[in-house]
């Protein structure tokens, strides 16, 4: 598990240079990342290492990961986005 060192640093990173992607990665990074598994953390830690424009289509549908385990975090952002909640 992230330490609170590491999940404030993860709520710093999830502040991008788009405001589409700030909407989703902010909200989820402060309320939603200290209550997954350790092992979905270091998954949106690889999340956030990827570029803008790959993040921004996959957020809004353009394209899919190739990566299951990245593809399978947007869909959780997402769904943290739209209901307020972690999905089992």
């Amino acid at each position: 598990m992230l330490n609170e060192i590491e999940l404030k640093r993860q709520v710093w990173h999830s502040r991008r240079g788009m405001l589409e992607l700030d909407v989703l990665l902010g909200p989820f990074a402060a309320h939603a990342l200290p209550l997954v598994t350790a092992a979905q953390q270091q998954v949106y830690v690889r999340l956030l290492s990827q570029q803008d424009p790959d993040l921004f289509a996959w957020f809004m549908g353009h394209r899919e990961s190739d990566d299951k385990e990245l593809a399978a975090m947007v869909a959780l952002v997402q769904d943290y986005a739209q209901s307020g909640q972690i999905s089992a």
